[in-house]
């Protein structure tokens, strides 16, 4: 058997190609021993004998223009020292791969592409280039746009030449977006872009396949503008989005494919270059309710205890719903909520908070029957929309999203103003709802009647000062958003979700 110290030696790739190969099932998963030497690693992976043989294979069919795909294609029927079914592995290492990148010691960092790369969220909106995508691919747009829609990347490369000039750039970004979004979602994308120019790539978005999920997608295109014929693009699946990047030839690949696997590493670099933009969007903000006086009647880790298991059981909620999370002191929670092509962020964020209403409930069952008390635990609720702007602040060690406006603080008011766990929301956002989506919600506001009992007027509003008792503490400190109108959310009709 031959060690992968053995294999890198005889033939020059990093470590990361490595991995990359094992990825894809040109090499089989290692086997790990204690090699058993002195002051040597404790553990080595050690591959079949061919293995050194396999990987000059691989690296003759780069130099003669094969692409990844290609290669994993030609060698399918040669199962010699690979996985028995080649199949692509999904785009989030295994545990064991992430250690064995982790070990190898590289300093990785988007300066290492030397090449055009940009990256492009679940909208294909640009949220970060370098600057050789931005001289070789948007050098007539100059500075990005500030808004959002504007940065759809089709609209910049229809800005930038016309559509038909970057037509094998656009099939292959078509063929990451079939992958991932409906034909409906896909004509969405669309809609900052001209009637003439939206048709033609909905017509060929229904001719391109679709890339499916796997470590990298490649693949072999013209450039325009460029001095090389070719370029070899890549394309690396995250959850923020999806990082492009193209070379001009295979050789020159191997610091990109040395680059990307190192997902959480790259993902920080792109938080921290990720460049501010005016955007729509929802923000939640909810918080717990009479938490001094739950944190002075449980011991401290039990307290502790108990936040991580909200945190843990809303985490997934959020992440159903698409919702970004945000900076927030002491044991409340704040979460963005952007476009997305395939659902309305709006009704993400209001179905969002139904849903943690439920979680939360369950929660508070638990701990009655844990700790024998009558304390309800609830989760007070506000919900703001607003064209704001996204940014991130960053330290040496964290880079958190932040959101600049009046949105978030609306939000943060209103759940102060939030009792017993209720969900309040503004009438712009109910407002900007389509109809269909607004006959899905129960809201509406609480009155008192005539003989003193509480009645629920449905679909209707209330500024905040009607809602507060007249000169009370809550009325000075809401007085903020007196005049903002709101309304209670009870339901959501979630058969969509």
């Amino acid at each position: 058997m031959k060690s992968s110290k053995e294999i890198l030696k005889q033939t020059g790739i990093s470590r990361a190609t490595l991995n990359n190969y094992i990825n894809y099932g040109l090499l089989s998963k290692p086997k790990i021993f204690n090699p058993g030497e002195a002051g040597g690693p404790r553990q080595l992976g050690y591959f079949p004998d061919d293995a050194i043989e396999r990987v000059q294979r691989i690296q003759q069919m780069r130099q003669e223009g094969m692409n990844m795909d290609e290669i994993v294609s030609r060698m399918a029927g040669d199962s010699r020292g690979a996985v028995s079914t080649l199949t692509p592995v999904h785009n989030i290492p295994t545990p064991r791969l992430m250690n064995t990148i982790a070990d190898s010691g590289l300093h990785v960092a988007l300066e290492d592409i030397p090449h055009p790369a940009y990256m492009i969220n679940q909208s294909f909106e640009v949220i970060w280039l370098n600057e050789e995508a931005k001289r070789q691919f948007f050098a007539d747009t100059g500075a990005l746009p500030s808004t959002s829609k504007e940065r759809n990347l089709f609209s910049l490369l229809a800005a930038n030449g016309g559509l038909s000039n970057w037509s094998e750039v656009i099939n292959f970004h078509l063929g990451l977006a079939k992958g991932r979004l409906s034909l409906d979602a896909f004509g969405n994308l669309c809609r900052s872009l001209s009637n003439q120019d939206s048709a033609w790539l909905q017509q060929r978005y229904a001719e391109v396949e679709a890339i499916t999920a796997r470590p990298i997608a490649e693949t072999l295109l013209a450039v325009p503008r460029t001095s090389e014929a070719n370029k070899t693009a890549y394309a690396s699946f995250f959850r923020e989005g999806i990082l492009v990047a193209y070379t001009p030839t295979a050789k020159d690949s191997e610091s990109l494919l040395d680059l990307l696997p190192h997902r959480d590493e790259v993902i920080r670099a792109l938080r921290r270059r990720r460049l501010p933009v005016l955007t729509q969007l929802a923000v939640l903000v909810t918080d717990l309710q009479s938490s001094v006086k739950i944190c002075s009647e449980l011991p401290s880790e039990e307290y502790f205890e108990l936040i991580n298991e909200m945190w843990a059981s809303m985490e997934t909620v959020f992440r159903k719903y698409h919702g970004t999370y945000g900076k927030h002191v002491a044991d409340g929670m704040v979460y963005y909520f952007f476009p997305q092509p395939d659902s309305d962020y709006l009704m993400n964020a209001l179905a969002c908070a139904v849903e943690i209403r439920r979680e939360m409930q369950k929660l508070s069952k638990a701990w009655r029957l844990k700790k024998n008390w009558l304390n309800e635990l609830y989760l007070n609720t506000g919900i703001a929309e607003g064209q704001e702007w996204l940014g991130t602040f960053q330290s040496s060690t964290s880079v958190e999203f932040v959101v600049l406006g009046d949105s978030i603080n609306q939000a943060a008011r209103i759940s102060d103003f939030a009792r017993h766990g209720a969900i309040w929301a503004t009438k712009s956002l109910i407002g900007k709802l389509p109809t269909q989506d607004r006959a899905r919600l129960r809201y509406g506001v609480r009155r008192q009647g005539l003989d003193g009992q509480q009645l629920f007027v449905a679909s209707t509003f209330s500024i905040v000062s009607s809602l507060l008792e007249h000169n009370g503490p809550k009325s000075e400190k809401l007085r903020d958003i007196a005049t903002l109108p709101i309304t209670e959310i009870v339901e959501v009709n979630d058969h969509q979700f």
